[in-house]
């Protein structure tokens, strides 16, 4: 192995530990908790070292939240070609989201921390767009199938969103409550939104 090939092996290395403690903070702690001098003591390493990987707390926020979004972009394609209507990929989507936001919450707050993302947001990040076209496509397939073919896909889209988004966001600010019934609105809330959406 060249020297090169060895350096870059290193600064993985680090730049790994340095994901590995922070998230390990998050987990215990929270996001407040976090700080570079606290990942630069808990690894062993010089502030200057996280800072040469990280800029700030923010650039590792938006490291966990590409991180995120690409495991949450895997799961909602798993789930739509498990369906064939573009209705029944939307109530699959529905609750693969859901599920998602409830086996990985911390994830799923910063993600959102900033709440639904801006389309600037989506254009700069790949992983967010590959989220955003899966309910883009799915949508523009079942305004096609519907009533309603001059449907404004982008508008329903960011309905959808903002409907899956906010029972989530809702469940997780009122804390521990029935999860069966909380899972009974978010699929009553996508079967209106469905039935509204083809006519």
């Amino acid at each position: 192995m060249g020297i090169s090939e060895r350096k870059h092996r290193q600064l993985e290395q680090v730049r790994t530990a340095i994901l590995a403690q922070s998230w390990q903070i998050i987990e215990e702690e929270g996001w407040e908790a976090l700080s570079i001098r606290r990942i630069a003591d808990a690894i062993e390493y010089s502030t200057p070292v996280v800072y040469k990987h990280f800029e700030s707390k923010e650039a590792i926020r938006s490291a966990f939240s590409q991180e995120g979004y690409a495991l949450l972009a895997n799961r909602l394609l798993k789930a739509k070609t498990a369906c064939d209507s573009p209705t029944d990929q939307l109530m699959a989507l529905s609750n693969t989201y859901w599920a998602f936001a409830q086996e990985h919450p911390k994830h799923y707050q910063i993600m959102y921390g900033l709440g639904i993302p801006t389309c600037e947001m989506v254009r700069e990040t790949r992983e967010i767009l590959e989220v955003s076209n899966v309910f883009h496509e799915t949508i523009e397939a079942a305004i096609q199938a519907s009533k309603q073919p001059d449907t404004d896909v982008h508008l329903k889209a960011m309905t959808f969103w903002s409907i899956l988004h906010g029972l989530i966001a809702m469940g997780m600010i009122s804390g521990p409550g029935d999860p069966q019934t909380a899972k009974r609105i978010l699929e009553d809330a996508t079967a209106g939104f469905i039935k509204a959406l083809m006519g």
